[in-house]
C-alpha cells in the first residue's frame, strides 16, 4: 500500500532548491513521486508519493531531515510542517507501472 501526503511548506524556491542540492544526486529510496508546487499565495506545496510508511520515514531519518537541518541551520522551524494523507485510489504513469 503506498504512503501520499500533501505538505506545505514555509519556504521559499531558492531555499527548497538548496535542500534538493543537499539531498545529493542519489534517489530517495522508496520515493515513487516528489512534486513541489507553488500555491495560490505564492507558498510551496509538496506531493508525495512513498512505496510506504517505512520507507518515508527511513528516508526523512537518514536524508531529508538532515538535509533540512544543513540548509536551515538556526533558522529550521521547531515543529515539521504540517502533512495532510491522501487517499489513493488510482495511479499511473510510466513511473509508477511496477508498483501499481
Amino acid at each position: 500500500m503506498v504512503h501520499a501526503f500533501t505538505q506545505d511548506v514555509p519556504i521559499d524556491l531558492p531555499t527548497y532548491e538548496r535542500i534538493i542540492a543537499a539531498l545529493g544526486p542519489e534517489p530517495l529510496a522508496g520515493q515513487l513521486v516528489h512534486l513541489c508546487v507553488r500555491r495560490p499565495d505564492g507558498g510551496l506545496r509538496y506531493i508525495d508519493v512513498w512505496e510506504s510508511v517505512e520507507a518515508c520515514a527511513a528516508a526523512f531519518d537518514d536524508r531529508i531531515h538532515p538535509a533540512v537541518a544543513e540548509v536551515l541551520a538556526a533558522n529550521r522551524p521547531a515543529e515539521e510542517p504540517t502533512s495532510a494523507p491522501l487517499d489513493v485510489l488510482h495511479m499511473s504513469g510510466t513511473g509508477v507501472s511496477a508498483v501499481a
